[in-house]
């Protein structure tokens, strides 16, 4: 997910541009520029994200990814990674992970999108994301057999888990965030991504 409102590309695009048929070839030479793009019922859609979204996602990645690691237990991607989706959408969460039995038999990883939903999908929260808009991306990782979904919201500091497209937990502050059998062994406290700078 994003820190801002998705909105559709307009700066340097032409209306031919916003609503071409998208390969992945010309998807992935969209510039890097530090935007976040994704392909959503074939359009563009372009948003950015903030220092709060950026730190809060690193954070994720730095202390989720190294224990994914250590236990060898499937890989971590950014939200520069999309996944094509059954409806050809083309979804970029925050932060995901593909456990290890899906990715038997494999040597490299595509240089082209991955097929499918990530097992778990992370999605941090800003003022701007609309209900629906955080809703359809929850339906369709969910669509596409992803097993887990933590919504991170900053703001109030509480984590929503999903297992499905409605939410079975509210974790605050005082609480455990735990991988669960998808990423198993896994627990950080959640305070951990709403604390304070100490320098």
């Amino acid at each position: 997910m994003t820190l801002s409102t998705e909105k559709i590309v307009t700066e340097a695009s032409s209306e031919e541009t916003l609503h071409q048929q998208w390969t992945d070839e010309a998807f992935m030479a969209l510039p890097d520029d530090g935007n976040q793009y994704e392909i959503v019922n074939g359009e563009l859609v372009m948003s950015n994200s903030g220092a709060e979204h950026g730190y809060i996602t690193s954070l994720l990645m730095i202390i989720l990814g190294n224990y994914v690691r250590i236990h060898k237990l499937g890989l971590m991607f950014d939200s520069s990674t999309a996944f094509t989706l059954k409806t050809g959408n083309k979804r970029s969460p925050d932060v995901s992970f593909i456990a290890k039995e899906r990715l038997q038999g494999l040597k490299k990883l595509p240089r082209g999108f991955w097929q499918g939903s990530p097992d778990l999908a992370v999605e941090v929260l800003s003022p701007s994301n609309t209900v629906e808009e955080i809703h359809n991306k929850i339906i369709e990782y969910f669509d596409n057999d992803t097993k887990l979904v933590w919504v991170i919201n900053p703001e109030e500091e509480y984590v929503l888990i999903y297992h499905s497209p409605k939410p079975d937990g509210f974790l605050t502050s005082q609480d455990i965030l735990d991988g669960e059998n998808i990423i198993p062994g896994f627990q950080m406290a959640v305070a951990e991504l709403f604390a304070e700078l100490e320098f």
